[in-house]
């Protein structure tokens, strides 16, 4: 008797293990996809906010119109920051590329006065640029203006293309785990399925019979969630080992969302699947229990 207890005991233990460590498994895949998306997110905020183009000036423009122009730029909602480069500037950025002053060979110095400007990753697109370029063009200092836009277009195409993306793996993600969790639960489900029949048959409400499942379901969901959560720190530490630098694109609001999604999404599949799993035995009929 104590012989079968024991390995009563030993199943049950071995059953609910497999459960937990099949559901942090999905959970830590759509958490990779989640904390994806949101640093391809950021990605492209950082990348947007550093493409900056360059207002070429006009040589007879006094410093005080220039940096009363540079002001009046700082205050504009679309504008990140602003950098004066002087003429001198340019040429010894020059010389440090070519390793020679082009004023050495030519007798003067052929370059102008510029201000790079960075903007908002929001306004970095062509559309809204084609309007700050407008906007800027207005004013009297103004030469020309120079930017890649071949490259902000790329760079647009790409995120975009790179959500979608993302966007449609995290769906297929999230019906492979709902499926994968489900049966998981099914199987543990069927086993009680003859006790399901026999409390209906002593007149116990459906929800009196789904909430002891519901309950060790969810304890089994929350494990599951921190089990995944905690290797997902494990996967963050090791890119941060491997690629210097990756973790300054994270932050602790990303990580909470991140792991706070983990968290929700494992009680709330467990629930759902629990609930269905449970539905199914509550209206199956007490021949067919022995045929399924």
């Amino acid at each position: 008797m104590a012989r079968t207890k024991r390995m009563n005991t030993v199943s049950f233990f071995h059953s609910r293990l497999t459960a937990v460590v099949s559901i942090a498994l999905v959970l830590f895949l759509l958490g990779l996809i989640f904390l994806m998306g949101l640093l391809g997110n950021k990605l492209s905020v950082y990348v947007k906010e550093n493409m900056s183009f360059s207002i070429v000036l006009k040589d007879n423009v006094k410093e005080v119109d220039i940096q009363r122009m540079q002001k009046k730029l700082e205050a504009q909602p679309f504008i990140k920051s602003t950098e004066y480069i002087s003429k001198e500037m340019a040429a010894q950025e020059l010389e440090e590329e070519l390793g020679e002053n082009p004023e050495t060979f030519l007798g003067f110095n052929p370059l102008q006065a510029s201000i790079e400007v960075k903007l908002r990753s929001q306004y970095a697109n062509p559309d809204s640029l084609k309007l700050i370029e407008d906007k800027i063009k207005q004013y009297t200092s103004v030469s020309e203006l120079l930017y890649r836009k071949d490259m902000l277009e790329l760079v647009q195409h790409n995120m975009h293309k790179i959500g979608f993306i993302l966007l449609g793996l995290a769906a297929v993600l999230m019906a492979i785990s709902f499926v994968l969790i489900s049966n998981t639960i099914r199987l543990l489900i069927y086993s009680k399925r003859f006790l399901i029949h026999t409390m209906q048959l002593v007149g116990a409400t459906a929800g009196f019979i789904r909430w002891p499942f519901v309950r060790y379901n969810l304890i089994s969901g929350f494990i599951a969630s921190v089990l995944a959560i905690c290797m997902l720190t494990g996967a963050l530490y090791y890119l941060q080992t491997e690629l210097a630098g990756f973790i300054q694109l994270l932050d602790i609001p990303t990580l909470l969302v991140v792991y706070g999604a983990v968290l929700v999404l494992g009680l709330l599949i467990s629930a759902i699947a629990t609930i269905l799993s449970v539905n199914k035995y509550l209206r199956m009929s007490f021949d067919r229990l022995y045929y399924i």
